[in-house]
């Protein structure tokens, strides 16, 4: 029998997505179901992790909240962003990935019935996590358009009631690539002043940023520093996803309590992961720049080749989102005949919010150019458009 907690939870969809392409043993198929990436870590990451791995401070549960360096490293990132100086001892805490951070954060903060904003569509992950803390998932809506995607302030107004407890948003978000502009920003950081709510930011794609757009760091707003807590990681920009280390930086006042959560939940993290990290944080080239170049290529390759198709244009982040029932077809149909026809994974949005369930996504972070040149022909063959 599944127990109250899981039945409002359906998964995400990916991980069944992901089987299906690797039981067909087929190298010819692009796999856009789930984000990867193929572009390499920071060579100095790679470098301290090899050495930690012979490094026996680095096989260790100590210390709990993090090892000391990568600590220092997320504040001084955070001063560069916002502008905030924080207590590398009191005020961050490093993770064992960005979501394992953002759930210790939400059962830190959430009393069961306490509502927490989301965007729709928003990673199903994180709507999962909300229902898992005991949390009501409420949601503003982002509006697609010719030139991407906006956020609705009057949606985003109605979601505001007596059990907002906090805004959970992503900035580039997934699955759709939506970036907050200032003026989206300054309305969020109103809401949660007037409903006397957390900002509970994830920054794990903050610096994923197409066609020039700068970062708008949320807690470097007025009054925002002592209401903003920051989860991001290394999975995403730094390109080391498979490293589970990510931090969680709020103000004192929170981050007790965080801790406390932390050591009851995961405990600690990858020993031997933090070294890198530090090293990615601190590099003199983090690669960052040149990887986003390439991941802008790949999305607009993608754009230019399914011209004329609901598409939706990404600011940032790892994929975009492509209406399929415009096209007559449900997005699971549409990604069975991806699959069988045109030998492309992808996975549709099933349980990524209200609306979000008419998407397809497609991932570009993990296919280089080339690959994807023949991509229109190969939704020709699936869907016949």
């Amino acid at each position: 029998m599944t127990v109250s907690r899981l039945k409002t939870i359906p998964g995400i969809g990916v991980d069944r997505m992901g089987d299906a392409a690797d039981a067909r043993h087929n190298r010819n198929i692009l796999r856009l179901e789930n984000l990867d990436t193929d572009l390499r870590p920071p060579a100095a990451a790679l470098r301290a992790t090899h050495a930690a791995i012979d490094d026996d401070d680095a096989n260790s549960y100590l210390p709990f909240t993090g090892q000391t360096a990568l600590r220092e490293a997320v504040v001084a990132r955070m001063q560069r962003t916002t502008g905030a100086v924080y207590d590398p001892a009191g005020e961050c805490i490093v993770s064992a990935g960005g979501l394992a951070g953002i759930f210790n954060v939400l059962l830190s903060i959430l009393e069961p019935g306490d509502e927490v904003v989301l965007t729709d569509p928003t990673y199903a992950g994180l709507i999962n996590r909300v229902r898992l803390a005991a949390g009501v998932p409420v949601f503003a809506r982002l509006v697609p358009g010719a030139e991407g995607w906006r956020l609705d302030l009057d949606s985003l107004a109605a979601t505001v009631g007596p059990r907002t407890r906090a805004f959970l948003m992503m900035s580039p978000s997934m699955p759709g690539g939506f970036v907050a502009n200032a003026g989206e920003w300054n309305a969020i950081a109103d809401h949660c002043r007037r409903a006397n709510a957390w900002l509970l930011y994830d920054a794990a794609m903050e610096r994923i940023l197409f066609d020039g757009r700068a970062v708008i760091h949320p807690a470097a707003l007025p009054g925002m520093r002592e209401r903003t807590i920051t989860v991001g990681s290394v999975s995403k920009e730094y390109r080391m996803i498979g490293w589970r280390v990510g931090w969680i930086v709020g103000p004192e006042s929170v981050m007790a309590d965080v801790r406390l959560t932390s050591l009851s939940n995961v405990v600690c993290q990858v020993g031997i992961g933090m070294p890198g990290a530090t090293a990615a944080l601190t590099c003199a080239d983090d690669g960052v720049a040149a990887a986003v170049a390439q991941w802008q290529a790949r999305r607009d390759c993608l754009l230019e080749a399914l011209r004329g198709l609901p598409v939706v244009s990404p600011h940032g982040g790892w994929s975009l989102l492509i209406d399929t029932e415009q096209l007559g077809l449900a997005p699971h149909e549409a990604s069975r005949l991806l699959l069988e026809k045109g030998e492309v994974a992808a996975t549709a949005m099933s349980g990524w919010g209200p609306d979000a369930g008419r998407y397809l996504r497609f991932v570009f972070s993990n296919e280089p150019v080339a690959r994807l040149a023949d991509i229109r022909e190969r939704v020709r063959r699936a869907w016949g458009v």
